[in-house]
């Protein structure tokens, strides 16, 4: 089965007619993406988009043959065009099947939002999940690992967890992400985020061969997530891994009673992670790492440091000398051995203090000397490294 993305964006293309925003400005040459319509086998043409006509043409290919046109949202962008020929666009009724004459497949999924997803089945067997703009499914009756799925992968990555959840993706499933509008920067920016969820686009007018092999972005095992205060490091790690179906959210600050605003921000962060994470509030990093399980976030190094110094005593002179150093060395040890043998998928977040101002204590520099120490440690043993500033993450490796 064959598929020519006709176009890749959201409904009003990218960029948008007259949007002044510094991703649409950047949106040049394969990063121009027209509204999403999916062109299969040049039988089936999945959403009529204005200039689809043109935009086959363009890829080599002709609407001619084409004995069905589906919709799978509602049409809010520019009033769409009717090549003569074409039959009528329509819908596929929620849990029905449609049979084309050439053998192919169509089964309209429920979606969580207005619109229709579609299962189409070709003539070879091979199967592809077509997601609208904006939804993911409601449920799923075919957990059966899907050959491609095609999806708003940047603004619903819950849908791409969600079919992981039910056994509807798995690593040989090959993800394109469509419906791409101004809300990530194209290029590089778009292809990261996309490798981190398991993803990847294609410019307009690309053929692909479902269920043909292609290598999946590679999806680094360990990583590491640093930056200064306020910079955005929290995100982009949650960033990492919203598009898994279970994750274990290790906050190494607990709690504080009596302390309001850090209970505020414990809330803002709750708030903002997926309902299917669970948390647990421990600086006993090691035997996670150690044990099988869902991906890990650990949010953060920092403050699992200053329970690390706290219970050897070393913010006291005499006691560091006496043997805190040789104890916290050993504990920062343990930790690192547990990162380079782990087993599970890990995203840790840790604070870069090497360009700030030298702290004015004994003991604040021995803190920032040690976290350094710490971070150094545990990037040597990440295969990807992010540097964080003002909210833009920076490749340190990988």
């Amino acid at each position: 089965m064959e598929l020519t993305l006709l176009g890749t964006g959201a409904p009003e293309g990218l960029p948008r007619p007259d949007c002044p925003c510094a991703a649409c400005a950047s949106a040049t040459g394969d990063d121009v993406r027209a509204a999403t319509a999916l062109l299969v086998d040049g039988v089936l043409l999945l959403d009529l988009t204005p200039g689809a006509a043109f935009a086959a043409a363009r890829a080599g290919r002709t609407l001619s043959g084409v004995r069905q046109v589906l919709l799978s949202h509602p049409q809010d962008g520019p009033a769409m065009e009717h090549p003569a020929g074409l039959p009528a666009a329509g819908r596929v009724p929620e849990g029905r099947e449609l049979a084309l004459l050439g053998g192919h497949r169509v089964r309209a999924i429920a979606m969580d939002s207005p619109g229709s997803g579609y299962e189409v089945t070709g003539p070879d067997g091979k199967r592809l999940l077509y997601l609208p703009p904006g939804g993911a499914p409601a449920g799923l009756d075919h957990p059966e690992p899907y050959d491609m799925v095609v999806a708003d992968v940047v603004d619903r990555p819950d849908a791409l967890a969600r079919l992981r959840a039910a056994g509807a993706v798995d690593a040989s499933t090959d993800v394109l992400a469509v419906h791409l509008d101004h809300d990530v920067p194209p290029g590089a920016e778009l292809r990261r985020r996309l490798a981190a969820a398991g993803a990847r686009t294609v410019p307009d007018g690309t053929t692909v061969v479902v269920g043909e092999f292609h290598a999946v972005p590679d999806l680094p095992r360990r990583t590491l997530v640093l930056g200064g205060a306020r910079s955005g490091k929290s995100v982009e790690a949650e960033r990492r891994l919203e598009s898994f179906p279970e994750v274990l959210y290790v906050a190494t600050g607990g709690g504080r009673e009596g302390d309001a605003e850090w209970a505020a921000r414990v809330g803002l962060h709750r708030e903002r992670r997926p309902s299917s994470w669970r948390t647990e509030e421990t600086c006993e990093l090691a035997p996670l790492l150690t044990a099988d399980g869902p991906p890990l976030l650990v949010d953060c190094l920092s403050l699992w440091l200053t329970d690390a110094m706290d219970r050897v005593g070393a913010w006291d002179d005499a006691t560091w000398a006496s043997g805190g150093e040789r104890a916290l060395r050993e504990r920062m040890a343990e930790l690192v051995a547990a990162v380079r043998g782990t087993r599970r998928t890990v995203v840790a977040v840790s604070n870069e203090v090497g360009s700030g101002v030298v702290p004015a204590t004994a003991a604040g520099r021995r803190f920032r000397d040690e976290l350094g120490r710490l971070n150094a440690a545990f990037a040597s043993e990440c295969e990807h490294v992010l540097l964080v500033v003002a909210g833009q993450a920076l490749t340190l490796r990988g």
